[in-house]
């Protein structure tokens, strides 16, 4: 048993878990199996293994049913257990951003900066992209309303779900040489300028480690996107988050903050080029999940949460979601059906973004035992928050 490790899974709304204990092998049946409020022992005639919870999750012994043992998987158990946790999470955009103060705008992937010291004195959130359906419908009249109403004005910023818009005026200064045009533009827009293709977007790239950062529309915005970018009061210093758990927790909560704004629970994910990477469920957001178990031989590249065997055990909250992966056009005909569904939201990440998210989802979806990586045809994933 020198093998195993655990799988906790915690819904805290509902206090209800379910605890697997893996590598367990048929040949060290039986085991006596006892259950504490804050251990798990488990005795077989040769070897005594306690297993011991973080100090954030208390289970109830007299709660546990439903024992089992899956070949594939170790001992399953239900049990009812309470865990508090207080996780500060990583703050982007929504939660950072406000009127009237200074910040610096870094490049997440390698800590450049971006825009330098900028003030807003308006910080205001965007409608839905389908506002403008919405006011046709409760108007009897045609729509007094028009897009330029929705563009940033000088030391503007207005906040999309996923992205964020200023005047070229405001970045010009700092994002000027890290612009590349596309298609048939020769000019870089800048305070003033106009794009010579209004149908061409420029692309915003970091100058230091060529990541697309966004793009200049052709009314001269800018759009950038929260998961490139990570904005600090300008008095903080830069420090340095994982790539993975950046991608992850600003995705899981713009998903967590749709569905609680929207009743959407079902996600498109595309790239910037329209390319459809990702179909999501989002099944809920209160998990909290204890998981000791690594496959690094799957994507190894990912593994830079600082993460390690040997520490003790630690309670991650986490979204659970059901996915599709839809590149090299698999699940053509359920994309097709989502595309056309009004109750599913498109979501527009960088390309090379998308890809990260999906081989994020993959890996944990190898980490899971092999009897929750599948649900209805679809794959099981938790987004850590």
């Amino acid at each position: 048993m020198d093998a195993v490790a655990v799988f906790l899974e915690i819904r805290q709304r509902m206090q209800k878990a379910l605890l697997i204990i893996r590598g367990i092998k048929p040949e060290s049946c039986p085991i006596d199996i006892t259950v504490m409020p804050s251990w798990v022992e488990l005795t077989t005639r040769q070897v005594c293994k306690a297993i011991n919870f973080p100090p954030e999750v208390r289970i109830v012994p007299s709660s546990c049913r439903g024992l089992q043992y899956v070949p594939a998987d170790g001992l399953h158990m239900r049990l009812l257990a309470q865990a508090d946790l207080n996780t500060k999470l990583v703050s982007f955009g929504h939660d950072v951003l406000k009127s009237n103060k200074s910040y610096t705008f870094y490049c997440q992937s390698c800590g450049n900066r971006v825009i330098n010291n900028r003030r807003f004195l308006r910080v205001l959130s965007l409608p839905s992209e389908n506002w403008t359906d919405l006011v046709e419908e409760w108007c009897c009249h045609p729509s007094p309303f028009s897009d330029s109403l929705l563009q940033p004005q000088r030391d503007d910023c207005l906040l999309g779900h996923n992205y964020f818009l200023v005047t070229s005026e405001n970045a010009a200064t700092e994002a000027r040489s890290d612009i590349l045009c596309s298609g048939a533009c020769s000019t870089l827009p800048t305070s003033g300028d106009s794009v010579e293709n209004p149908k061409a977007n420029s692309r915003v790239i970091c100058k230091r480690c060529k990541t697309l950062l966004g793009d200049v529309q052709p009314s001269g915005v800018t759009k950038y996107y929260f998961t490139e970018l990570l904005v600090l009061p300008s008095e903080d210093r830069f420090s340095e988050i994982p790539r993975i758990l950046f991608i992850q927790s600003v995705v899981t909560q713009c998903l967590v903050h749709l569905s609680s704004t929207r009743s959407t629970f079902r996600f498109i994910i595309q790239g910037t080029d329209g390319t459809v990477y990702i179909l999501i469920w989002l099944l809920n957001s209160d998990t909290l999940l204890v998981n000791s178990w690594r496959n690094s031989g799957v994507f190894p590249f990912l593994e830079h949460d600082g993460s390690s065997d040997t520490r003790p055990l630690e309670v991650q909250k986490a979204a659970k979601v059901l996915y599709h992966p839809c590149t090299k056009n698999r699940n053509k005909e359920l994309t097709d059906a989502w595309e056309s569904d009004a109750g599913v939201r498109p979501l527009t990440f960088p390309p090379k973004t998308c890809l990260e998210l999906l081989l994020i989802l993959a890996q944990s979806n190898a980490s899971l035992p092999s009897s929750l990586q599948w649900m209805n045809s679809f794959q099981v994933a938790f987004l850590k928050m």
